[in-house]
């Protein structure tokens, strides 16, 4: 039946040009086409109001309660996921471990080295992926998807050429920093056969992406259980019967990066998932020549790899700056203790700030921007829940947590002292990772990285120093610092996040996922010009076989 539509309601009387047979005309009874027309003024926003941002069936519930489902769904199985390859640096400690006390220092500094110098740079720039891809699957532009993963991947492989340099020249850094020279040799030793590590991770960081965006995670962490699942039989092949030794190590954490990256490759292959998206194509000269992708890519990567390494590398600090400390073997050892607890609680806000990050980036590119501001709510709501529970379980293990790493005394002592400290950090922590996945989906990591700049090296370091040096609070000190960057980090990214204009950041999405064009008046927000695009309905008549739009 056709129908008359102006502003969404109906002002012309339906028609009986499609009526079914008892309207038809003569001898049209083999027509089935429908018409919809749908008369729309001039709009300076092409988004849906908020009462028609979702479907139907759903306008009944609340849209949090909605989304906050929805980020649990897709956060859960991420959750394992980082449950299940955090054993994976356990496994290679414990067979360093076993090699003797030389070799566990040289590869745990080389750990270190590797993790400011590579691990995190790679793993931050990686995350540039999510706003182009999140935003693109929410606007149907699969193929868009497709095109940002191969773009990344090129991206990290030359990226990882200057760190696989600075890797190779590590001893000699090492060495004039002061560090032991036996040590100093076998960080170079381990760090050496870690260097495939940066190719595989290549690969990795950008397929783990591709699958989140599209919300497949449930393979993720099938995969990722039989990667780990190889990694023990595989130190134990290389270490006990190859006897490489610190070698043999690094071996075997590059091969289960390789062997995620290959399980990963063919689930993608055998499900089809690839197809939408541009398929197991090598790269086209387009893919080249596109260099307004190139740019936009670019610049959202390197502003998520500053917001990452901010942060990671504040913790990095923190041990260097335990060295300086009265008992600096104690605090050293009980800093390595917290820095383990402090990333495994991570693994939880972690994956909360990637589902949101997703419901956000998707929503936004569906052009329905009160969804994507119900997302950011629902998924802060939860990460005080989070930060709550994390507080919890900090005091109730305060007094057993450190025997499971040492028996020493001191040891054991100050991580006791210490441990309600960083359960009061993680009620900091926990809203501040997942506002980040909210600024990551909306893609503004810019502003992630501003606030950590200003949180940790602003606020946390001058009051860390302070109050362990000058105060003469010692190892609390620190970790009363890094609560202060903690609560100024929270504090201002809610602000952030309070302030966003959604309907805005949903017209800008349409440029980033590839269905707008600019409107040619130089508007500029975050890197992206300001569009007027006509898009139909965010939950319209688009089964209808004929849909005209008249502006």
């Amino acid at each position: 039946m056709c129908e008359g539509l102006v502003d969404g309601q109906h002002l012309l009387p339906t028609c009986r040009c499609n009526g079914g047979a008892q309207n038809a005309v003569a001898g049209d009874d083999d027509v089935e086409a429908r018409f919809v027309v749908v008369v729309t003024p001039k709009m300076t926003s092409s988004t849906a109001p908020c009462d028609r941002d979702l479907p139907p069936e759903l306008e009944d519930r609340s849209p949090s309660v909605k989304e906050a489902a929805a980020i649990l769904r897709l956060s859960l199985p991420m959750i394992m996921t980082g449950l299940i390859l955090y054993i994976r640096p356990m496994i290679s400690m414990l067979f360093l471990g076993r090699l003797g006390d030389l070799a566990l220092a040289g590869g745990s500094l080389a750990i270190g080295f590797a993790n400011i110098t590579g691990y995190s740079v790679l793993s931050g720039l990686a995350m540039g992926m999510e706003p182009v891809c999140g935003q693109a699957v929410g606007a149907k532009n699969l193929p868009l998807v497709g095109a940002t993963m191969r773009r990344m991947v090129f991206l990290l492989l030359a990226v990882s050429v200057p760190v696989a340099f600075l890797w190779s020249h590590m001893e000699t850094l090492l060495l004039a920093a002061g560090q032991d020279a036996a040590i100093a040799a076998v960080a170079q030793r381990y760090i050496l056969f870690c260097l495939p590590d940066l190719v595989f991770l290549s690969f990795l960081h950008p397929l783990r992406v591709y699958l989140r965006v599209q919300s497949i995670n449930l393979p993720l962490t099938a995969c990722a259980a039989l990667a780990v699942a190889a990694h023990l039989p595989i130190n134990h092949l290389f270490v006990s019967v190859l006897g490489l030794g610190v070698e043999g190590v690094a071996l075997a954490a590059a091969f289960a990066n390789l062997n995620l990256v290959f399980l990963l490759l063919v689930f993608i292959y055998v499900s089809g998932v690839h197809r939408d998206t541009g398929g197991f194509t090598l790269p086209t000269t387009k893919l080249f020549k596109d260099m307004e992708g190139w740019t936009r890519l670019i610049k959202l990567s390197l502003e998520s790899c500053a917001s990452v390494c901010l942060e990671w590398w504040w913790y990095e600090i923190m041990i260097l700056l335990c060295g300086l400390l009265a008992n600096p073997t104690a605090t050293v050892a009980a800093m390595g203790v917290l820095i383990q607890t402090t990333s495994l609680l991570y693994i939880f806000p972690s994956s909360l700030g990637f589902g949101v990050s997703t419901r956000v980036s998707n929503a936004l590119g569906a052009n329905r921007p009160c969804a994507a501001r119900a997302a950011a709510r629902a998924g802060l709501a939860m990460s005080f829940a989070q930060g709550v529970a994390s507080l919890a379980f900090a005091l109730a293990v305060r007094r057993s947590w450190a025997r499971m790493f040492t028996d020493d005394a001191g040891i054991v002592a100050l991580v006791a002292s210490v441990l309600p400290i960083l359960g009061v950090c993680e009620l900091g922590n926990c809203p501040q990772t997942t506002g980040c996945g909210v600024l990551r989906g909306s893609a503004r990591p810019k502003d992630g990285a501003r606030v950590n700049l200003a949180a940790f090296y602003g606020v946390g370091t001058p009051v860390a120093v302070a109050l362990a040096f000058w105060a003469g609070m010692d190892f609390k000190g620190l970790w009363l610092g890094l609560l202060a960057a903690q609560a100024a980090c929270v504090a201002v990214m809610l602000v952030v996040i309070q302030r966003t204009d959604w309907e805005l950041q949903a017209k800008l999405a349409q440029v980033l996922a590839g269905v707008g064009d600019g409107d040619g008046d130089g508007h500029d927000v975050n890197g992206l010009a300001a569009v007027d695009v006509k898009i139909a309905a965010t939950h319209g008549d688009e089964d209808s076989s004929l849909l005209i739009t008249v502006s």
